[in-house]
């Protein structure tokens, strides 16, 4: 059977949430049947660059989107396609700008899915055109996938949902990577210089959606009641000024771990008590399905989507309760610990299971060459 290659749209391939997802799919999925290749908008930051390519996968860096340079943008696509015709489907991880990838794609006969992995582009005028420019999405794609539910109504309405095109890709992991022996953590722990510590964690990118200035808040009063507290923040991003900022001027340098972007999460989610994420929005985080496998208590905003509860690890607790609450009711956490492999794969979130499924979708959707526009006009 000749190799389908699937083209990912993408603004990086960083370690951040849809990229991780993409990737988890990428490392399960049959490779004799279906190839991943990545159209990225940035040639910085994209930690998976030499993972794709060792994998076969091909990399493509197309030019950042701004808005006025849409006709000239639509003309690289147009190119692109006419030199690429090998790709007769496109799943775009991008919103806002997916609509005129739609376009330029029907024109060379190729299929669009449309996938979503948030519940919101935040606030202000830039969020509200964001918004409008999102809409026609749903009319124009040829599928539409969330990797959640609310995420899905979110992005494409709650009619839409409903309709046959559309369906969830869940934000599955490899259970296996999250049994770690004790050797390993004892060696983390000595190599972060945390032993008897109390280790509160947190993993994402350093964006407005995950709330880090807030989760300070609550760990400085955590500091208060806990001596032996030390917070562990796992990720980069365009806020992490702004992060180091603030542990200075509340003076938790010595308690506070930024560790920036790495690659083995599951060995640091090992030596972490409890996991804290007061996420403003979001999709389905892959990061609290990953804590969860670890077996960590994990405290999170009830912003959250309640399709995230797949275990008793999971606390869920409001942001308007307030920081000194969030501290509390962390602190009660310590000490406990999960056994959720199970319930993580029967809840449908085993990475090969998926990847299975994407395979015959893929499969299925896949159409020859047929007669349409002239390419590359």
């Amino acid at each position: 059977m000749e190799v389908k290659r699937i083209l990912h749209v993408i603004g990086g391939m960083n370690r951040g949430g849809a990229e991780t997802m993409a990737m988890n799919l990428y490392r399960a999925i049959d490779k004799n049947a279906i190839q991943f290749d990545f159209a990225v908008h940035s040639a910085n930051e994209n930690a998976y660059f030499s993972e794709i390519e060792d994998k076969g996968g091909k990399i493509f860096v197309f030019p950042k989107f701004i808005g006025t340079n849409i006709l000239s943008y639509m003309r690289f696509w147009d190119t692109f396609l006419f030199e690429h015709p090998e790709y007769k489907i496109i799943h775009s991880h991008v919103r806002s700008y997916a609509l005129p990838i739609i376009k330029i794609c029907k024109k060379h006969g190729a299929k669009v899915i449309v996938h979503s992995h948030s519940t919101s582009n935040g606030s202000g005028i830039r969020a509200l055109i964001k918004d409008l420019l999102q809409i026609p999405i749903r009319y124009k794609a040829d599928y539409l996938v969330a990797c959640s539910l609310t995420s899905g109504e979110w992005l494409f309405g709650k009619n839409v949902t409903k309709k046959d095109n559309f369906f969830i890709v869940k934000n599955a992991i490899d259970t296996r990577k999250y049994i770690i022996s004790q050797d390993i953590r004892d060696k983390y722990v000595k190599e972060l210089n945390i032993k008897e510590k109390n280790v509160y964690g947190h993993v994402g990118r350093l964006s407005e959606p995950k709330n880090h200035l807030f989760l300070l808040e609550v760990f400085s009063r955590i500091r208060e009641m806990d001596q032996k507290a030390v917070l562990l923040i796992v990720g980069e991003g365009e806020k992490k000024e702004a992060i180091i900022e603030k542990i200075k001027a509340m003076h938790l340098e010595d308690s506070v771990l930024m560790l920036g972007s790495r690659s083995d999460i599951p060995e640091l989610l090992s030596i972490m008590d409890v996991f804290v994420f007061p996420s403003l929005w979001e999709g389905l985080p892959v990061t609290v399905i990953e804590a969860q496998a670890a077996g960590l208590p994990c405290l999170v905003s009830d912003s959250i989507t309640n399709e995230i509860n797949i275990s008793p690890a999971v606390h869920r607790i409001k942001l308007s309760e307030g920081c000194q609450q969030w501290a509390e009711e962390a602190i009660k956490l310590i000490g406990k610990r999960y056994d959720t492999i199970q319930q993580i794969k029967d809840a449908g979130f085993n990475i090969y299971s998926e990847a299975t499924k994407m395979k015959e979708f893929y499969l299925k959707c896949w159409v020859e060459d047929t007669e349409f526009e002239v390419r590359g006009k």
